[in-house]
């Protein structure tokens, strides 16, 4: 059985491995995903000024659970609505080296049904 640590340290160098292919620029920042166990957080990044231009996370709407598909659907809306609000239209998906399933998934195709192009 893999320990919690390994599965993460396993995931991080799939990340590290997506982010020397994938940056965010000014006009097509990157939308950033990151997933615990009781919550999913999500940014749009410019990573040429690096800083965060856009964030949504089930802990700043106070939802009752984070930890499931619904909630990342709630988030992929909000985080499209604010980055639309800003002006944001194209986004880089950067899935953080998670499988693009489950949450991930609601998440990508919530934030494209509220006006984000990926």
């Amino acid at each position: 059985m893999i320990t919690q640590t390994k599965r993460n340290a396993i995931r991080q160098r799939i990340h590290d491995r997506i982010r020397r292919k994938l940056a965010g620029t000014g006009e097509r920042p990157r939308l950033n995903v990151y997933r615990s166990l009781n919550h999913i957080y999500a940014q749009v990044i410019d990573d040429q000024k690096g800083e965060t231009l856009v964030s949504a996370s089930t802990l700043a709407l106070k939802t009752k659970t984070g930890g499931n598909v619904a909630a990342a659907k709630e988030i992929g809306k909000a985080v499209a609505e604010l980055a639309v609000k800003q002006g944001i239209k194209k986004v880089v998906f950067d899935r953080g080296g998670y499988l693009y399933h489950g949450r991930i998934k609601a998440l990508a195709d919530a934030a494209r049904e509220a006006g984000l192009e990926f």
